[in-house]
């Protein structure tokens, strides 16, 4: 009998002890709660300190962009050059978008005002055998339940016009051939995404013009440029290669009249 009574006080304290701990380990994990709701606080005033000096620094930035657009006006299909020359855009334009983008004049990537709500890309035509419009608009407007709002300028393609290669597709379930890629394609695309990793959805093509794109189009300019003048070093290389090795072919020539000459004298 006392060694269950024994037995009965061992698993009361054991019990009594698992409670205590169990009590300790609660009271530290809502202690941990409590900073990090402190921490989340902080976090969120940083962030819209963060998106007022962003609205701040986006309105500075406007009135250079704008001579930034007047300036590239001047330049023969430079965002032509610019998408052609990036390794993405590149691949989403056909040969018909090729032939339209000569007629762009301008592209510009403007942010909602409060910044975290959206942005917008506009592109300037010139008048064009394509379509009616001069100016494509595409919205983005990330709304609160983690999905993002597209809205596009609806396109009048003039008589025998359209996407791609003359013909407007339609959507064969979730993938194109390739005879169906093109920008104005993905310009037409409105459909509505949702992303369940990030609460946020940003369509790859818009953020790649966005982010990289158009901060700095003369990076992948330069690019072209820089590989035409390669290109040229290659060829001019080349054509010295030539040279050296024709110069050589005529020496070993005058070296061989040389030795036939001393053979003949010596026979004589």
């Amino acid at each position: 009998m006392a060694g269950d009574r024994s037995k009965k006080l061992k698993a009361s304290e054991k019990s009594d002890t698992l409670d205590e701990v169990h009590g300790q380990l609660l009271v530290s994990i809502e202690k941990l709660q409590q900073i990090q709701d402190e921490l989340e606080k902080i976090n969120d005033k940083a962030g819209d300190e963060v998106l007022e000096i962003e609205q701040k620094y986006n309105e500075i930035r406007k009135p250079i962009y704008d001579k930034r657009n007047d300036l590239i006006k001047s330049i023969p299909d430079f965002w032509l050059t610019a998408f052609m020359s990036h390794p993405t855009l590149s691949e989403l334009l056909n040969e018909e978008d090729v032939k339209i983008f000569k007629y762009l004049s301008s592209l510009e990537v403007e942010d909602h005002k409060d910044v975290k709500s959206g942005f917008k890309i506009t592109l300037n035509f010139n008048p064009n055998p394509y379509f009616e419009e001069t100016k494509l608009v595409k919205t983005f407007n990330f709304l609160e339940e983690g999905t993002t709002k597209i809205t596009a300028t609806p396109i009048k393609w003039k008589e025998g016009k359209g996407i791609p290669n003359g013909v407007n597709h339609e959507d064969k379930g979730n993938k194109r051939s390739l005879d169906d890629i093109s920008f104005f394609s993905w310009f037409s695309d409105c459909e509505q995404k949702d992303d369940m990793d990030e609460n946020e959805i940003h369509d790859e093509v818009a953020e790649i013009i966005k982010d990289d794109l158009w901060p700095n189009p003369l990076t992948y300019v330069n690019n072209e440029e820089i590989d035409d003048e390669e290109g040229d070093d290659e060829a001019n290389d080349e054509e010295n290669d030539e040279d050296d090795s024709e110069d050589d072919d005529q020496e070993d020539e005058e070296d061989d009249d040389d030795d036939n000459n001393d053979d003949d004298d010596n026979g004589n």
